[in-house]
């Protein structure tokens, strides 16, 4: 009984065909090519700003394509802000900041939703400010230059 895998704790779980009408849904995207496009960029970059036990188990929550493509990436080791996660993949998918911001929070709904709660907070208290927001959470933290003062 006690040597018996323990199951996925996502309680959402869905594939990733299902995942991609998700975030098509979301983001009002034309065709399904655009949705994939857009889940592997804000996957890769968010692969890019996860470490640690968040990232295994964000890994486990999704589906296999898009754990893959969230753990294909080597951690920087620059941390970025959620407004210089959106404006460093603007950069580097060559769309508009704002276009960026629409994917992010598109994808991050739907990520959410699979993380669940629990490690959507753990997440969350992992990466710098402003990313709450890009996950459709109110961002709860003290600014630093407060904290500082205090």
């Amino acid at each position: 009984m006690y040597d018996q895998p323990r199951p996925n704790p996502a309680r959402h779980a869905m594939t990733f065909d299902q995942m991609l009408e998700r975030v098509r849904h979301e983001g009002a995207y034309p065709t399904r090519e655009r949705a994939a496009e857009a889940v592997h960029h804000i996957l890769a970059a968010l692969g890019r700003q996860l470490t640690g036990d968040e990232r295994a188990d964000l890994a486990q929550s999704l589906p296999v394509e898009a754990a893959l493509t969230l753990t294909a990436q080597i951690p920087d080791t620059e941390r970025l802000t959620g407004w210089d996660f959106v404006k460093d993949l603007a950069a580097r998918t060559g769309a508009t900041p704002a276009a960026t911001r629409w994917d992010t929070g598109a994808v991050l709904a739907v990520v959410t939703r699979l993380a669940g709660p629990e490690l959507l907070a753990r997440i969350l208290r992992r990466l710098p400010g402003g990313f709450a927001l890009l996950f459709g959470q109110a961002e709860l933290r003290q600014p630093q230059l407060w904290a500082a003062a205090v």
